[in-house]
């Protein structure tokens, strides 16, 4: 039912970052602590709402809200997993109307099950645009949808709440009958009437200005489509009973409620939601209980033990059916591969899965944690004091803590699907069960661990990566989860022990009825356990693998022998690991950015050799939990990148010039680059070529011409698919330069296939006084001594982004890619670039990237972004 507005930026790949000034500045010093900050937001946030709710529980007692729970009776239980099952089937409708607005076509019941594991994950972990919005993403990757196409159904399904929002506040206000306090704001019955037709007018706009031929919402340059009038109409209503079921769930919970208290109570019920969504608290956890606690003019024990049965029924126990759900379905298609696993389902499940296994892993460790702050129940404690004896049980409650807290730090291993953590969470939930029963006969806390321990073991096949605990990525938001469930553990105990008054000699303090005693030393062991797993997490990141980045000189003699393109000389460079077929006649270079291992350009060396080394690459990637992105593919790759499961996108194209007929600039084609070249010529300026041999004799001359060229440029030198000035690099080739009045005015050195295929040029510096022509001269002739040395073809390189679809029919990243060769001329001359090489009459061909679908496509393009800007 949380819902985020996803945010997205791409800028143009090879596109320096510019920092705009001191402003600019400012921002790219504080961008790296965004991060951090959030988390330490987020933490100071949970920490005011759980004293906010201290404060407001002070004259509380914990048994007064024990025996609340007690009180309620079972219908009403079950009558709040009725509105709970209602709820979440009106959450389906939420997408399934978003899908039906943007014109694909997916059953209702593919629908549901990604709807409702995905706000299954963000109703418990917060973070809606990271969890459930992941969860989305790969749902609907597996049902055959696109980024594009997930995120308008992202802001649909958002829209659609907000309405539904809007409408069921609407309704509650105008049917007030009694006055609302808002802390020291008194509203009055008929001030609430008022914005209710307000709200309903508001509401009534929307519908009036679809039926008039309003069809999109704009967002920047996208186009969110809107519903028809009567669908819109169904998603206000839709979401209408969400809300009111969702709330209803509440409020049915809470012992002699009066019904004309409702209205009242939704109003602070909404108020609750929104304010666990814009502060990002998972689950929204103290900030809701807070808000409704403040609001809610009702006896604070019976309002509190409603919302604590409320988290068990609307929150873990979807959670416990979507993860049994899910594992089910990828159980069954591990388990019977030939009829599974061809399905959208078992796609799903395969998705899905993991994360799911590894909340309950995260559930299971608080239920442990939170269990140990409470005091046992007297009647099991005095039935365990006849069967063990104290030291025992002491013991067995410091232990349980301890596997709770290790349950929350193995959690992202489960998730990260390593073998390492299967293992260590299935000891760590048996061992907790053991636990539980001997430090206080908690059954209840131990068959949840134990079902959750069953899930994971059905889904054994499912962790197949061979890698220590310590490897899986762990990210800002789950150490936040961590930190709250500590957090909450600890406010948990000191409520329940608030009438004791401390003092040192509490911590030994061993005694049957020490239950103070006992957590204020398991709280002290979970925090220290946490704070030394941190301690070492920092200490010992282990650098991203990767393989030697020198090429042997035999395996490159073959390879470079077979190699049909110039850019396999990008392997010289020095910034690239390689990975080198088993017969050693083929290699691909590569680079880890971040989580994101990025190839450059085709294999190289024989085709054959080409299937073994992608996917030999593809499974290192995988066992590393990487990101695989295919950089600057050609057509030839698309084929094997089919086969991979990969998402091929185009690029741009590169200009090819036929040499096998000559270069002549005859013809009115040419008429502009003939008066250039003339004018270059007339100029003085004098084309020669330098020996690979004698390059580095002029290494002094070469690189003040290389920096007076950086010197006019607003980013630094790029890398991984350029070259940079290094004279090791650079003496590796001819050079063909042009003097002016013998000085070296302009240079690009020379690349050449072995085969006579391809000649082209990495490096391209002048000095910027040159005279008018210079380039158009240096291609000329470069073109003409191709012809000479009888290669086939000249690559001019590439034009970025040129010659992507455009129209609505378009991929997203076409669509997004075209939008910003058209108007990003100010970050990189994108058109220019095309331009200059369209003199020359080339052969237009794409190349493509190719990345693995879902929700990491963002982030990899953020990571190709950064490795190719340098």
């Amino acid at each position: 039912m949380h819902l985020g507005r996803p945010d997205l930026q791409i800028a143009g790949l090879d596109a320096p970052l510019s920092t705009g000034g001191l402003t600019g500045r400012i921002r790219a010093r504080v961008r790296p602590l965004r991060g951090p900050l959030l988390l330490f937001a987020v933490l100071m946030i949970t920490v005011l709402a759980f004293e906010a709710v201290r404060g407001i529980l002070a004259e509380v007692r914990f048994r007064d809200i024990r025996g609340a729970i007690a009180s309620v009776e079972t219908g009403r239980i079950a009558l709040a997993g009725l509105f709970t099952a209602a709820s979440y089937f009106a959450l389906t409708f939420y997408d399934w109307f978003a899908i039906r607005t943007i014109g694909r076509d997916l059953p209702w019941r593919t629908a549901a099950l990604a709807s409702f594991t995905s706000y299954t994950l963000s109703n418990n972990l917060g973070f809606a645009l990271l969890t459930g919005g992941s969860a989305r993403l790969r749902a609907y990757g597996a049902a055959g949808l696109d980024f594009g196409d997930v995120a308008r159904i992202t802001v649909i399904a958002s829209v659609t709440f907000w309405s539904g929002v809007i409408a069921v506040t609407a309704a509650a206000l105008l049917f007030a009958r009694t006055a609302i306090a808002l802390g020291p704001v008194t509203i009055a019955p008929l001030v609430q009437h008022l914005i209710g037709l307000l709200l309903i007018a508001l509401i009534a706009t929307a519908l009036a200005l679809r039926s008039r031929g309003a069809s999109a919402w704009r967002v920047g340059g996208t186009g969110v489509p809107l519903p028809r009038a009567r669908l819109l109409a169904a998603q206000i209503g839709i979401a209408a009973i969400d809300l009111a079921c969702a709330s209803a769930a509440l409020y049915v919970l809470i012992p002699g409620a009066p019904l004309a208290l409702f209205g009242t109570f939704f109003l602070a019920y909404a108020l609750a939601i929104v304010a666990g969504l814009v502060t990002h608290v998972p689950g929204g956890l103290g900030v809701f209980e807070a808000t409704i606690l403040a609001l809610v003019p009702l006896g604070h024990a019976e309002l509190f033990a409603a919302l604590l049965l409320y988290r068990l029924i609307y929150y873990l126990l979807p959670l416990a059916l979507a993860g049994a759900l899910m594992v089910a379905l990828e159980g069954h298609r591990l388990r019977k591969p030939l009829l599974a696993g061809l399905g959208v389902a078992d796609a799903i499940g395969q998705a899905l899965a993991p994360p799911l296994l590894a909340l309950l892993v995260f559930v299971g460790g608080l239920v442990l944690l939170v269990s140990g702050a409470l005091p046992g129940l007297h009647g099991r404690m005095s039935v365990l004091r006849e069967i063990a004896p104290l030291p025992f049980v002491e013991a067995s409650h410091f232990a349980a803590s301890l596997v709770g807290t290790a349950l929350l730090l193995v959690a992202p291993a489960v998730q990260a699907r390593l073998r390492s953590g299967f293992h260590a969470a299935r000891l760590l939930l048996l061992a907790g069960a053991m636990f539980s029963l001997s430090k206080g006969i908690d059954f209840e806390e131990a068959g949840v661990l134990l079902v959750v321990a069953a899930m994971l073991q059905y889904g054994r096949p499912a962790f197949y990566r061979r890698a220590g605990i310590g490897s899986a990525p762990v990210e800002r938001w789950w150490w936040a989860a961590a930190l709250i469930a500590l957090a909450l553990s600890a406010w948990a105990g000191f409520f329940a022990y608030q009438h004791i008054p401390y003092s040192d000699e509490l911590w030994w303090d061993f005694a049957w009825r020490g239950n103070a005693p006992r957590f204020l030393r398991a709280i002290l062991g979970a925090t220290i356990l946490i704070a030394s797993w941190a301690f070492w997490r920092l200490m010992s990141a282990a650098p991203a693998a990767s393989e030697p980045a020198t090429l042997l000189a035999e395996v490159a003699e073959a390879a470079f022998a077979a190699a049909p393109r110039t850019d396999a000389q990008l392997a010289f460079t020095g910034d690239k690991s390689f990975l080198v077929s088993a017969a050693g006649d083929a290699f691909l270079m590569y680079r880890v950015q971040g989580r994101t291992w990025v190839t450059m350009g085709d294999p190289v060396g024989p085709p054959a050799a080409w299937p073994e080394l992608i996917w030999e690459l593809r499974r290192r990637c995988d066992a590393a939990r990487g990101r695989l992105c295919l950089f600057q593919l050609s057509t030839d790759m698309l084929p094997l990148v089919v086969e991979l499961g990969l998402q091929p996108m185009k690029y741009g194209e590169e200009a090819m010039i036929d040499l096998d007929r000559g270069f002549t600039l005859h013809g009115s084609l040419y008429k502009s680059l003939r008066h250039s070249t003339n004018k270059a010529v007339a100029a003085g300026l004098v084309f020669d070529v330098i020996p690979a041999a004698r390059v580095s004799a002029q290494a002094q001359a070469l690189r003040h011409v290389s920096d007076a060229w950086l010197a006019g440029k607003s980013g630094p030198e790029k890398g991984f698919s350029l070259g940079r000035f290094d004279l090791d690099y650079l003496s590796r080739f001819d050079c063909a330069v042009l003097r002016l009045e013998g000085e070296i005015v302009a240079f690009a050195n020379i690349w050449e296939t072995r085969n006579r295929e391809e000649m082209s040029v990495d490096l391209m510096r002048h000095l910027p006084d040159t005279p008018y022509g210079t380039m158009d001269l240096l291609f000329t002739r470069l073109m003409q001594l191709g012809v000479e040395r009888g290669f086939r073809r000249f690559n001019l390189g590439m034009a970025p982004l040129s010659g992507l679809q455009r129209g609505p029919l378009a991929p997203v990243w076409s669509r997004l890619g075209g939008a910003i060769y058209g108007n990003g001329e100010r970050l990189y001359g994108f058109s220019g670039l095309r331009a200059f090489k369209g003199k020359f009459g080339p052969r237009w061909v794409p190349r493509y990237v190719a990345l693995s679908p879902g929700i990491s496509v963002p982030r990899a393009l953020v990571d190709l972004a950064m490795l190719v800007g340098g």
